[in-house]
This record gives structure tokens, C-alpha cells and sequence, in this order.
């Protein structure tokens, strides 16, 4: 199924503005509830296979802004948006958390979730994991993978493979179902009209009422689309900038949460260097607060882990084979901003760390970097200006003492509650099923609406949430 293009005018019951973990599933209930459904996406749509992993033809065509933006602050923090049919699920890792219920349930009470059951969310993610395939590879795990594995057993840490929503062949090929494969085909099934290349400006306001959608076409041409409804689901960035550039502000892009991480490369004695995929362990002894966890390590990707102190480590890029990169998570204290900022076309983020998230990044990369050499690193390169190559426990004091976050390579590629859900008037832009506070017909529907990060990736718990709300939303039209 390719989308179809989009007209300068268009119309529908409920417009769907975005494509991702958020807008496809919330098309896809809607549409089979017999209700009118327009997705318009930004982006293109690529069929899986059509760029290689984490090349620059894929950054180009499926990442805003090429593939990394920044959250500005001391230090920025470097974070990626997917921008394409099926938004992040289409170039993300495809690994599987499904919500913790004890965060559900502080979630209900500290936010004033209404209706909100723990059990019903984890009754979402059981028929989410079946129409994404969760499971296990049943070819095992790759090298750099079993490398974090071995490490962890060796120190005695909590450690596991990590489910993916993959579909395996009986050759043991597995393909990734992400929303272009999964939820945006059952949403044009039951009807719905999916266009890309169709960009949304702003919403039109009628008093609490949104009555249209400003749009730009890849050509320049401008266009209107009228609605009844509308649900915006352009992520933790973008949800918020729409709604700020059409004069909606409360409680709107003011609490912007990520899990900030490290990283560094790890060189073994024999080539591990998998250029395509991601390593499927992770370390969750620290957790929540603190997550090991392996990074996409193509020989561009490895170069780069090495840059921050490139005069020190360059040599060792050649060795790229042998060089597996990966990270350390933290769930942080800090908060960021999204700022929508008059003839900018995209919003001016920052985020601030707390001096405990500096403490946890500082004693997370000194334990990831024990973790490496306990599973026969000969030589670890951190990721931060000044960095000294480890190769004892020794040199992992070394590193601690001299690291510093304003130094680092800081990043994440998760990003949420920049609309957090619940009745808590003072903390949240959305009421308990995801409409706008103030407003009668505007709908958040994706990672804006989570009231924290939840400590693990987020898609399970962003899809979940957002089944939740289009049923509701589905239910209320059935009955008038």
C-alpha cells in the first residue's frame, strides 16, 4: 500500500494529522468504527527495504532535519524524529517494552487520570504484541548483543533479550512491523484516505473549536481542510508546535521529558561489528533509573562515537570490525521546553539536566564501561572531549573522574510529555482520553500524552495509550 497525494482542499469527520505509533493505530480504530478518516503525514513513504539502515539515504528521507536535531542547554542533547510514513516506527530498533503497571498506576494518582485502568492498558498491549508479532529472534542473539550479555552474567547484573515486533520467515528473516506494515494498512482497509507530503501549518480556530487544517504541499501550493474532529499526533515535538502556532498554549510544550544517554565504543579481539541492526540485550539491574543498552554501529556510526576525542581514538577506526558502539539510559529529573517561534518552521527545544541526572550519566558510563571489559573489551573509547581509552578497572576511575556531561555526546531518540494527560489542572494539557484542555474538538494522541517517561522506550505504552483514547473517542460517536 503506497499513500496517495494530497489535494489542496480536502475534507473529513476526523483528520488524523500524523502517521506514527500515535496517529496509525488511532486511524486504524477509528476507521473501523465506521467513522471518516484522513491521515496526512509530512513525510514521505518508503517501503521497508527501499533505503539501507541508518545510511544517509535513509536519514534524508525518513529523519527530520537529516537525522539529528538538538535540544538546546548545557550540554544540547541530540535527539531524532522519525518524518515519513509510519514516523518513528519506520527507523527505530523495533524493541518491545510494554508499560510497567506500577508506573500506570502512580501515573492514575499523581495526574488524575480518570477511567484510567491499569489492567485495560495491559489488555491493549496483549492485542498490540500479537498484530506486531512480539517475540524473540529464533536465530539468537548477534555477537555485539551476546558480548552485553556475557558482561553482565560475568558481574552478576539483571540482563535479557529484548522482544521485537518482528515477523520471521522459515529461512529466520525477520521483518520489522512497523505501522506502514501493520496498523496504516488496516486503517485504509476500513476506508481510511492516507496522503503524504502534506505538512500542517496550523489549525483554525473558531472559538474552543478547531474548523480547518492550513496546509503546504511539496509544490508550494497551500491548502485547507475542514474537519469535525481532529487528532494530533505529531509526536512529543511537533504535537506541541502545531498546537502553539495555532494559539493554543496552557499547559502546551512546558514539560518535555527524554532519557538522556552516553555512549562508547567497545573493541574485541575478534570482529563483532554488525552494521545493520542493534544489539536485542539490554542491562536492567540499575532500573528504572538507570539502563544499558547496544547502538546501531555501522562504520560511519563507530567513527562518530570516536569523534569527541578523535585525536586520541582515530587510529582506531580502522579497526571498525572489531568495534561494537553502545549506550547508558537515564531516567531523568530534568525537563525540557518546546518553543514555537513566529516564521521559524520548526520549534525551538531545550532541556536541562538536573545535577542528579550528571551524577547518574557520569556513574552510568563508568559502569557500562566495567560491563565491556568484563565481556573482553581490550579497549574501551568513552564518548566525551578529554576521554582517556579504559583498559582496567583502574582506568574506569580515571574516566569517571574526568567526565563531565557538558563534554559529552548526549543524546536519546526517546521523547514524550510535552501534553501530559490527566484532570491535574496545573501540570496537564489534555484530559484523561487525550482532548486539549479548553478545547471541544482537538485530540492529542501520541508520546505528547505520557505524564513521564516511563524509564523503558515508549512505543508499547504510546500505542496502548492511544488505542485506549480512539476507543473511547469511537464510543461517544456511536452513541450520538
Amino acid at each position: 500500500m503506497i499513500a496517495r497525494p494530497a489535494d489542496a482542499a480536502m475534507d473529513a469527520e476526523v483528520l488524523v494529522i500524523g502517521s506514527g505509533a500515535g496517529g496509525a493505530t488511532t486511524a486504524a480504530v477509528l476507521a473501523e468504527a465506521g467513522i471518516d478518516v484522513l491521515v496526512v503525514e509530512e513525510g514521505e513513504w518508503v517501503e521497508q527495504g527501499d533505503t539501507v539502515p541508518f545510511s544517509l539515504d535513509q536519514m534524508d528521507r525518513q529523519y527530520r532535519a537529516g537525522g539529528v536535531t538538538v535540544a538546546l542547554g548545557l550540554p544540547s542533547v541530540a535527539y531524532t524524529e522519525g518524518r515519513c510514513a509510519g514516523g518513528g516506527t519506520e527507523v527505530n530498533s523495533g524493541l518491545y517494552w510494554r508499560p510497567p503497571g506500577e508506573l500506570l498506576a502512580r501515573w492514575r494518582e499523581d495526574f488524575r487520570i480518570a477511567d484510567f485502568d491499569p489492567a485495560e492498558l495491559l489488555s491493549i498491549a496483549d492485542e498490540v504484541e500479537t498484530v506486531l508479532h512480539v517475540g524473540t529472534d529464533p536465530a539468537g542473539p548477534t555477537a555485539p548483543s551476546e558480548a552485553m550479555r556475557r558482561g553482565a552474567d560475568a558481574l552478576g547484573w539483571r540482563n535479557g533479550e529484548i522482544p521485537r515486533w518482528m515477523r520471521h520467515d522459515g529461512s529466520g528473516a525477520g521483518q520489522r512491523q512497523s505501522m506502514t506494515r501493520t496498523y496504516l494498512p488496516r486503517a485504509a482497509a476500513s476506508g481510511a484516505r492516507i496522503v503524504t507530503g502534506c505538512r500542517v501549518d496550523r489549525l483554525e480556530l473558531d472559538g474552543d473549536r478547531a474548523v480547518a487544517a492550513h496546509t503546504t504541499l511539496p509544490d508550494g501550493r497551500t491548502g485547507r481542510i475542514t474537519f469535525r474532529d481532529v487528532f494530533v499526533c505529531g509526536g512529543a515535538i511537533q504535537s506541541p508546535a502545531l498546537l502553539q502556532r495555532s494559539g493554543i498554549r496552557g499547559n502546551i510544550g512546558r514539560s518535555l521529558a527524554v532519557h538522556p544517554t552516553v555512549k562508547l565504543a567497545a573493541r574485541f579481539a575478534d570482529p563483532l561489528n554488525i552494521p545493520d541492526d542493534v544489539p536485542v540485550h539490554q542491562v536492567k539491574e540499575f532500573a528504572p533509573h538507570l539502563s544499558f543498552g547496544g547502538s546501531a554501529s555501522n562504520p560511519g556510526l563507530v567513527a562518530l562515537s570516536l569523534l569527541d576525542e578523535w585525536n586520541g581514538f582515530r587510529d582506531a577506526v580502522v579497526d571498525w570490525p572489531r568495534i561494537s558502539v553502545y549506550y547508558a539510559a537515564i531516567t531523568s529529573q530534568g525537563r525540557g521546553r518546546v518553543f514555537s517561534v513566529p516564521r521559524l518552521r520548526d520549534p525551538i527545544v531545550t532541556y536541562h539536566l538536573t545535577a542528579r541526572d550528571r551524577a547518574l550519566l557520569r556513574s552510568g558510563l563508568g559502569r557500562l564501561a566495567l560491563l565491556m571489559l568484563e565481556a573482553g573489551a581490550d579497549t574501551v573509547f568513552p564518548s566525551f572531549r578529554g576521554a582517556p581509552a579504559v583498559r582496567t578497572r583502574k582506568h574506569v576511575a580515571t574516566m569517571e573522574r574526568l567526565f563531565s556531561a557538558n563534554r559529552a555526546s548526549v543524546m536519546t531518540v526517546h521523547l514524550c510529555s510535552t501534553v501530559p494527560i490527566g484532570e491535574e489542572a496545573a501540570r496537564c494539557g489534555a484530559d484523561s482520553f487525550g482532548r486539549v484542555h479548553g478545547a471541544t474538538n482537538i485530540h492529542v494522541n501520541d508520546a505528547s500524552l505520557l505524564p513521564t517517561a516511563p524509564g523503558v522506550n515508549p512505543q508499547a505504552t504510546v500505542m496502548a495509550f492511544a488505542i485506549r483514547n480512539a476507543r473511547r473517542f469511537a464510543a461517544g460517536e456511536s452513541h450520538g
